[in-house]
């Protein structure tokens, strides 16, 4: 008995054997794929809705909505568009402008309409080409932080007149230097951006140059030989860049007459408008 009190205790040992040599398996994958595929039908959802119209984008709805039909007619194209397609002909869907419904007519009246630019139908393919021009310069400032920056420089509106393109000094961003006729860097890009978008058609083109209202103290006021020197020299740049000299219509200078803000002296009143023509005026 006491020999046996003596002896070593026995110990047991077991050892957890850990299944995979710890592997964490593959399931970071599954949720990495599944990641992707959501950015990747986030993005061709953001260039859809940049690069199709109202009515193909209505199109598009109705298709994936099962308690609308594809096609309330009985003939025609089916799918998304109806027929239509968004590289339609002298559609540019990169430019955000989407693709354009084109109706053709055998009548000839109408065709001397559309060739003439006057009459109805010249008037609304007129006014198409104004908004398809306008949409294709907004859509430029999602291309670049510098498309961006420079298009904080440009407003537009569409009038009776035809498509203005405004284009105004910012603090820190002049567009001519100091109070002198000669472009600034600002200047340069945007020229060259406009002229890009202004190509897409062959509408005649009108300049009109503004000032801000100087102290009645001077002596020499330089506002109305100021205006039209910036409208001459914006001229320039436009032409410069590409524009066909033969479409311009006429160039103006307005001086400090007529302001866009409150106060007359405020540099948000140096501008330049571009103006492209309507063709049925």
């Amino acid at each position: 008995m006491a020999a046996q009190s003596n002896a070593a205790p026995v110990i047991i040992k077991r050892k957890k054997v850990v299944s995979g040599g710890g592997h964490h398996g593959g399931a970071w994958k599954v949720a990495y794929a599944d990641f992707v595929t959501a950015m990747m039908a986030f993005f061709l959802l953001m260039w859809l809705l940049n690069a199709t119209t109202e009515k193909q984008r209505k199109g598009i709805s109705d298709y994936f909505n099962p308690t609308i039909p594809v096609n309330r007619i009985s003939g025609g194209g089916d799918g998304a568009f109806g027929g239509s397609s968004v590289f339609a002909e002298e559609t540019m869907a990169y430019t955000g402008t989407g693709a354009m419904d084109r109706k053709t007519s055998t009548a000839p009246a109408d065709q001397a309409g559309d060739e003439a630019g006057k009459g109805a139908s010249g008037k609304g393919r007129s006014q198409s080409e104004l908004e398809d021009v306008e949409k294709a310069l907004l859509a430029r400032g999602g291309e670049s932080n510098t498309m961006e920056q420079l298009l904080r420089h440009v407003v537009t509106k569409v009038t009776d007149e035809g498509l203005v393109i405004e284009i105004f000094d910012l603090p820190g961003a002049p567009l001519f230097q100091g109070e002198t006729a000669e472009p600034s860097p600002v200047a340069l890009a945007i020229a060259e951006l406009l002229a890009e978008v202004l190509n897409l058609t062959t509408n005649e083109i009108a300049f009109s140059g503004y000032l801000r209202a100087h102290p009645v103290t001077l002596i020499d006021n330089p506002v109305w030989d100021l205006s039209a020197l910036r409208a001459q020299a914006s001229r320039k740049m436009l032409e410069a860049a590409g524009i066909d000299p033969a479409r311009v219509q006429r160039i103006s200078g307005f001086a400090d007459r007529k302001p866009v803000v409150a106060d007359p002296s405020a540099d948000r009143n140096n501008r330049i408008e571009v103006i492209l023509l309507r063709r049925d005026r």
